[in-house]
C-alpha cells in the first residue's frame, strides 16, 4: 500500500512550504487509494512548543488536508529509539564515542584551516586490528553510527532523478546524545520503518540527510521507500522566503481574506502542472495528479496570481457558505447584521468585485451602516443642487408599487428626462446619499436589497 506522510517540527508556525509539502503528500496518497500519515517530529526538545504543535493542527484544519492516521508524536517513542538503538550497536553498526566538545572543536578548527569538509576522524569507531584510546571517566559517551567508508550512496529521486553522495562525504553521525536522547536522523528512519512509509515526499533542504538514513535503513534490514524531494518555494524577489519579510504562515493568508481552496489551488500549481489548467478543485487535483509532473526547480512566490485565484474562488463557492465566513468579518467591523437584509443575497451581488474575503466584507458594510463620503467623491457628485433632487426622486421611490430592481430602474430614464440631467447627475449622488460611496454594483440592485424603508430613510437623513 502507498504510505506518505508530513512530518513537521513543531518550533514555529506551519509555513506555506511545508502545507506544499503535506499537499503533494496527500494527493499522491489519496491518487494511489493510500493512507496518509501526519507526524510531529518534536524530538527538539527546547524549541518544540505545545503552541507550535497547534499551529500545525489549526493549520492543517484550516487548509483542509485531512489525515488517516496520527498525529504521531516522537517524543511518544523514545523507548522504540533506544531499543532500535542498542540492536545496532549489537549489530556491530553502531558505537559509543568519548570524544570530548574541545576535541570535536579542534578537529573541526583543524578542517576549516585545511579548508576540508569537517568529518569526525572516528577515532572512537570500532576496526578490525585497532586499539581504541581508553574511555575518559569525565565524558558521557555518545552513539555514533558506522557509515560505509567507501563507494556511493545512489537513489532515484522522483522529482530531481538520480542522486550519487560519496560515502567519503559522511560522517559517523550521532544517533543518540550523551543524555540518551536519541536525535532526529534516527528517529526518522525508525518512524519510517515502524510506520511502513513507502514514499517519503519532503523539502529539498533534506537531501543531505537522504544518504544517511538510507544507510541506517539498510543496517536496520528495512526495504527502502522510495524518496521525492521537492524545490523550495521563493519570494517574489527570487530569494529564500523570511519569516521577518514574508507572511508565510498560513494563519497570515486566513487573515488576509485567503480561501484555503485558493491557497491549495495556488500552491499545487507552485512547482506541478497540468497543461494550462490555473483554476481547479482538490478533487479533480488528486485526479491529474503525478510526481513525474513536479518541476526540479526552484517556483517564486506571486501574492497577485493567488489573489487572482482566490478571486475565482470567491465567486465560484455558494453565497451561503461565503456569508459564514463574512459574518465573522463584520462582526470584527462592529456590524451585527440584522435579518432584514440577507448577507447571502448581497454577496452574490457583490462578489464579482472583490479578490480576497476582507474586501468582500467591506463591500457588505454598507448595506448594514452607511459610510461616510470622502471629500474627493463629494466634490466631484455633489453640489447645491443635488440635495433637493435626490429628495424628489425619493418622492418617486416612495410610490412605487412594487420593490425590486426592475422598478427601481425603470425610474431613472424618466426622473432624468424631467430634471434634464444625465445618468451620472441621478446615479453617483444617489449611490453617495445612500451608501457613503461611489463604488457601488447597480445602484438599482442595491436599492433593492437594502429595502425601501432604509433607503428612504437614508435619502432623507442627507450627507
Amino acid at each position: 500500500m502507498i504510505r506518505t506522510r508530513f512530518a513537521p517540527s513543531p518550533t514555529g508556525f506551519l509555513h506555506i512550504g511545508g502545507v506544499r509539502t503535506a499537499l503533494y503528500s496527500w494527493a499522491f496518497a489519496r491518487k494511489n487509494g493510500g493512507r496518509f500519515v501526519l507526524r510531529i517530529e518534536d524530538t527538539d526538545l527546547e524549541r518544540s512548543t505545545p503552541e507550535s504543535v497547534r499551529a500545525i493542527l489549526d493549520g492543517m484544519h484550516w487548509v483542509g488536508l485531512d489525515y488517516d492516521e496520527g498525529p504521531f508524536y516522537q517524543t511518544h517513542r523514545f523507548d522504540r529509539y533506544k531499543a532500535a538503538i542498542q540492536e545496532l550497536i549489537a549489530a556491530g553498526h553502531a558505537y559509543y564515542c568519548y570524544c570530548s566538545k574541545e576535541e570535536l572543536e579542534t578537529m573541526r578548527a583543524r578542517a576549516e584551516a585545511a579548508g576540508e569538509h569537517f568529518v569526525y576522524d572516528r577515532r572512537w569507531r570500532p576496526e578490525a586490528g585497532k586499539t581504541l584510546p581508553e574511555k575518559p571517566a569525565d565524558v558521557e559517551p555518545v552513539v555514533r553510527f558506522k557509515m560505509p567508508l567507501e563507494g556511493a550512496t545512489t537513489w532515484q529521486d522522483l522529482v530531481k532523478g538520480e542522486i550519487t553522495i560519496a560515502n567519503a562525504e559522511l560522517d559517523d553521525l550521532i544517533i543518540a546524545r550523551a543524555d540518551g536522547s536519541p536525535t532526529y536522523n534516527f528517529c526518522v528512519v525508525v518512524d519510517d520503518l515502524d510506520m511502513n512509509i513507502s514514499h517519503v515526499i519532503r523539502g529539498d533542504d533534506h537531501v543531505n540527510n537522504t544518504p544517511k538514513q538510507i544507510n541506517i535503513l539498510k543496517a536496520l534490514g528495512a526495504t527502502l521507500p522510495e524518496y521525492a524531494h521537492l524545490p523550495m518555494i521563493l519570494s517574489e524577489s527570487g530569494a529564500k522566503m523570511s519569516k521577518r519579510r514574508d507572511a508565510v504562515s498560513v494563519v497570515d493568508y486566513d487573515r488576509q481574506g485567503i480561501l484555503p481552496a485558493a491557497m491549495l489551488n495556488y500552491l499545487a500549481r507552485l512547482g506541478w502542472g497540468h497543461g494550462d489548467d490555473e483554476f481547479f478543485t482538490m478533487e479533480q487535483f488528486v485526479v491529474w495528479f503525478d510526481l513525474k509532473d513536479v518541476s526540479p526547480a526552484s517556483g517564486r512566490f506571486n501574492q497577485e496570481k493567488l489573489l487572482w485565484l482566490n478571486a475565482q474562488h470567491i465567486k465560484a463557492e455558494s453565497n451561503d457558505t461565503l456569508a459564514q465566513l463574512i459574518d465573522e468579518r463584520l462582526q470584527v467591523r462592529g456590524i451585527a447584521r440584522p435579518d432584514s437584509v440577507p448577507l447571502a443575497e448581497i454577496i452574490g451581488l457583490v462578489k464579482e468585485r472583490v479578490q480576497d474575503l476582507n474586501a468582500l466584507a467591506d463591500e457588505c458594510l454598507y448595506f448594514y451602516r452607511r459610510s461616510e463620503p470622502s471629500a474627493e467623491e463629494k466634490s466631484k457628485h455633489w453640489d447645491d443642487e443635488t440635495y433637493p433632487r435626490m429628495l424628489r426622486f425619493a418622492e418617486r421611490l416612495e410610490a412605487l408599487p412594487e420593490w425590486n430592481a426592475e422598478s427601481i430602474h425603470e425610474l431613472f430614464k424618466p426622473f432624468c428626462e424631467a430634471e434634464g440631467i444625465k445618468m451620472g447627475k441621478l446615479g453617483m449622488p444617489l449611490r453617495l446619499l445612500v451608501c457613503g460611496t461611489a463604488k457601488t454594483p447597480s445602484i438599482d440592485a442595491v436599492l433593492a436589497l437594502l429595502g425601501r424603508e432604509e433607503t428612504l430613510r437614508r435619502m432623507r437623513n442627507g450627507i
